[in-house]
């Protein structure tokens, strides 16, 4: 694999590392806020209990998925069925809800809900552009951590 793949794909994980763990530390450290802002979600709700610690940690697997070039592969698939999980509901939430909650965590909650599926957009594109190139990575690769360019 060329070194521009390896250095992209690499780009792409610790990206996404860093805006999982972020997230979901920021989400930790305003629980309350985040738990009651998903118990006034009009899809969430009654689930907010169990979603409101799962999420986080969710992110947090993800994001060690992430680190090494073995279980990458795995991380960046999650890192894109979770990203289009986000994008489809703030794209449901955008077409069908006067009601918008935002459940987010640090900077992300300043968004507006436009500014906020744009973002995902982004990172979805990111993931999927991450799937592409790390897949060639991880068949060619070793079994270095992200940050050893190859």
């Amino acid at each position: 694999m060329s070194q521009a793949k390896s250095i992209t794909s690499s780009i792409i994980a610790s990206l996404f590392i860093f805006l999982f763990v972020y997230t979901a530390i920021s989400k930790f450290f305003e629980f309350d806020l985040f738990q009651m802002t998903l118990y006034n979600s009009p899809l969430i709700g009654a689930k907010a209990q169990f979603i409101s610690w799962m999420l986080p940690l969710v992110e947090l697997i993800i994001a060690a998925l992430l680190v090494t070039q073995k279980t990458q592969r795995v991380g960046l698939y999650a890192s894109l069925f979770l990203m289009i999980f986000f994008t489809a509901y703030i794209l449901h939430m955008l077409l069908f809800s006067v009601k918008l909650p935002c459940s987010c965590g640090g900077v992300l909650k300043s968004m507006t809900w436009q500014e906020h599926f744009a973002f995902n957009i982004f990172f979805t594109c990111l993931a999927l552009v991450g799937v592409i190139v790390g897949r060639k990575k991880i068949a060619y690769g070793n079994s270095n951590n992200i940050f050893q360019v190859t």
